[in-house]
């Protein structure tokens, strides 16, 4: 991997991987990967559209290393697109190798989230100025 490649977005989760996130073969679970990547890209959203958000839909997975237990686990997202109701937000996760320090790109990602009114019907995007 080149090492001028940096983290792209803003940081919106970090988090430690721990022993009770790990597959039968001691690796990080896919979905809790997931699941850190939905709750970062979620605040994105929320900050974004100020209202509730939901995801939709979860497109693009690339799960290129595994995270190992003690890795630090930052989560990087930007809003690519805004539909209506609706936003695109890529993730990139980045882990910090527990010990070495070594920072590498483990997985990426693209959410789409739909922005909701009280009583969880689809309201439009509000777009800031």
């Amino acid at each position: 991997m080149d090492s001028a490649e940096k983290p792209k977005g803003e940081l919106v989760i970090r988090t430690i991987a721990m022993p009770a996130d790990t597959n039968p073969s001691g690796d990080i679970f896919g979905g809790w990967i997931i699941s850190q990547m939905d709750l970062g890209s979620g605040i994105l959203a929320a900050k974004v559209a100020k209202t509730r958000v939901v995801t939709v839909a979860i497109e693009g997975m690339s799960f290129l290393r595994p995270v190992q237990v003690g890795d630090r686990v930052a989560c990087y997202a930007w809003v690519e697109k805004i539909g209506r109701t609706s936003m695109v937000i890529p993730v990139e996760v980045w882990v910090e190798r527990y010990m070495s320090g070594e920072e590498v790109l483990v997985t990426k990602g693209v959410f789409t989230y739909v922005a909701l009114d009280s009583a969880g019907k689809p309201i439009p995007v509000e777009r800031g100025s």
